[in-house]
């Protein structure tokens, strides 16, 4: 197991520059660097991606126009737009290019299913002493404190030796309870402020606060994690491990809930206002040139058969135009998470169990074992062991494809 901390952050950034609409904390894309796309798509290709998986229901319109041999993209305010030229045909396309290996470039081995594959596994969240400035922490009583962080890393360590054995390499985006990024919230509350103002939102002293510490756990703290992952490890497949959740109020009095479910996210369905910030917009191209949705549409149908068989948990499903339903599978829906969309490689992002329904509580709270016992009046397996193992069934199934 190979884990890298404290790379340099590339970019502060800002909510906007004389030229350009940012995210908070992006980089200002440099557009030439989709200049190694040039002629490695087709017209028929890009159009399918962009309006089904993408940005679907026209969300593009007037950022990207599509012409008969390229696509005209919008960059800064004020700037010549990005043209990127097609490929005439699909046997005329250059090669992608990318730094991850789809199944079918992996030799295959007789003894080990995932033998030369590079796998980076992503513990959702922090935890530890960060995990109630995540809201991802409730506590019922005296009872252990339900902490996502805490239990993602879990199952990653126990996934670890598992896909090792299988012949993969592992890394871990990290390994404790310690961020990744140097910046903390009090560095951040010029750009909260910032953040808040660009959102029409009242900027007081709590908000601020607020506002930093969300900037802090879901925007710097993901960026340094891409950044490990795409300039350091380099892997052909990144497992984002989460687990779900209904709301349940007051973390010290929390509600728990009958509903218990399961689904998979894969990046796509940009809004059109996403779109205006010109890193979303160029991220999402990156993405969508990459090629990397056919092998995460394939690999996360891989999973959802294997974990829907080992939790027999029914589907989530999204109302509304934040997702979009990915194939005729109720269990994987297209979404714009920044913690997917900047890994670039092929991204399985995994939302089991309901931390806070009565049947998962009772799990979480007996804790990890070896075996089954009785949980809640039945016999069950360690729900950390069920998640890791149901994963790693998922990855072997599939890569034994090849």
């Amino acid at each position: 197991m190979r884990t890298y901390h404290f790379l340099p952050l590339l970019f502060l950034g800002s909510l906007s520059l004389a030229t350009a609409k940012l995210t908070p904390l992006a980089p200002k894309p440099d557009w030439h660097d989709l200049d190694k796309y040039q002629q490695t798509i087709t017209r028929g290709e890009f159009t399918d991606l962009l309006t089904h998986i993408y940005a679907p229901g026209g969300a593009a319109k007037g950022l990207i126009d599509i012409t008969s041999g390229s696509a005209k993209i919008r960059t800064s305010e004020g700037r010549p737009s990005y043209v990127l030229k097609f490929a005439s045909t699909q046997g005329s396309a250059q090669p992608v290019p990318k730094y991850w290996r789809a199944r079918r470039e992996i030799a295959a081995s007789t003894s080990q299913p995932l033998s030369g594959l590079k796998i980076a596994i992503d513990p959702g969240h922090i935890g530890g002493k960060w995990a109630k400035i995540e809201e991802r922490w409730f506590q019922i009583g005296k009872s252990k404190p339900v902490v996502e962080g805490d239990m993602t890393l879990q199952v990653a360590k126990l996934l670890v030796p598992r896909l090792k054995a299988m012949g993969a390499e592992v890394w871990l985006t990290r390994s404790n309870s310690s961020p990744l990024t140097d910046l903390r919230p009090a560095q951040l509350r010029s750009t909260a402020a910032a953040s808040l103002r660009e959102k029409k939102e009242k900027t007081t002293s709590s908000s601020i606060a607020r506002e930093s510490e969300r900037l802090f756990y879901r925007a710097s703290e993901i960026r340094k994690r891409a950044e490990l992952v795409n300039v350091k490890i380099k892997p052909d497949l990144v497992l984002c491990l989460h687990f779900n959740a209904e709301a349940w109020g007051n973390p010290a009095k929390p509600s728990l809930v009958d509903k218990n479910h399961l689904h998979f996210l894969i990046t796509g369905a940009w809004s059109h206002k996403e779109l205006e910030y010109e890193d979303q917009r160029f991220e999402m191209l990156v993405k969508l040139l990459n090629r990397t949705f056919p092998e995460e549409k394939a690999a996360t149908q891989a999973l959802t058969k294997s974990m829907v068989a080992a939790t027999k948990l029914t589907p989530f499903i999204y109302y509304g135009p934040t997702a979009v339903r990915v194939g005729d599978s109720d269990y994987i829906w297209a979404r714009n998470l920044l913690a997917n969309r900047l890994f670039q490689c092929p991204v399985i992002y995994v939302e089991p169990y309901v931390m806070n329904s009565r049947s998962v509580f009772k799990r979480i709270q007996a804790g990890d074992y070896a075996g089954r016992k009785s949980v809640g009046g039945q016999s069950q397996p360690s729900l950390f062991q069920e998640y890791a193992d149901s994963v790693a069934a998922g990855l072997a199934k599939y890569y034994t494809g090849r």
